[in-house]
């Protein structure tokens, strides 16, 4: 994103436009997180719970819950040209179906 290059001073919000995968920011310098976070977040959220809404899989509503207990935004300072990221950070997009198929996001830069 080129835009972000020009900004000294500002902010920069993703949005992901869908009820079953959501934004977050963490370590992103070994793999071996990804893994865990997923672990994790299939302990906490079970697709075995005795759900209502089973119409789309048993993978949906789970993924429901875990998009909004993760949020479907991150919003990162801009400074200097650059998004002011810690050293080990990185967004993750983290699709909450086993198939999740395309998603979209929305990248709104604000700032001078």
């Amino acid at each position: 994103m080129p835009e972000i290059g020009s900004i000294q001073t500002g902010m920069m919000q993703v949005f992901i436009q869908h009820t079953s995968a959501s934004l977050t920011i963490n370590e992103n310098a070994d793999p071996d997180v990804r893994t865990d976070f997923e672990t994790a977040m299939n302990h906490v959220v079970p697709e075995s719970l005795p759900y209502v809404h089973t119409l789309e899989g048993p993978d949906d509503m789970p993924a429901h819950v875990k998009a909004s207990m993760m949020g479907a935004s991150v919003q990162i300072p801009i400074g200097g040209g650059r998004l002011k990221l810690g050293t080990w950070q990185g967004i993750y997009l983290c699709e909450h179906r086993d198939r999740g198929g395309a998603r979209r996001v929305v990248v709104t830069l604000m700032g001078e």
